[in-house]
């Protein structure tokens, strides 16, 4: 019980040291900071946008009643063939030695 209250806090301190490492390199990365600077800089960006069709609800609305569509097709074709059944009428003609 000992060693694995040894390994658990082992794992735990190693975890939380990875953790407060990957932090600080989110850290740095940020050109704001969380650190003070005596210099600023004023950046301004332009963007644009363009959507793309599939951002669109209409395609969204389009193509869930094609899939429908085409699942309730599917279904019927194969509910058909499991029903089907063929009539055979069969003509006899009987004729005797008298009938001649």
């Amino acid at each position: 019980m000992k060693q694995l209250t040894k390994a658990f806090s082992y794992k735990a301190i190693v975890t939380f040291l990875m953790l407060t490492f990957m932090q600080a390199l989110a850290f740095a990365q940020d050109s704001t900071g969380g650190g003070s600077s005596s210099s600023s800089s004023n950046t301004s960006t332009t963007t644009t946008t363009q959507e793309t069709w599939y951002s669109q609800p209409w395609v969204w609305i389009v193509g869930g009643a094609v899939l429908l569509l085409l699942i309730v097709a599917l279904m019927r074709g194969n509910s058909n063939s499991g029903t089907r059944s063929d009539k055979v009428t069969v003509t006899k003609s009987v004729k005797t030695d008298t009938d001649v």
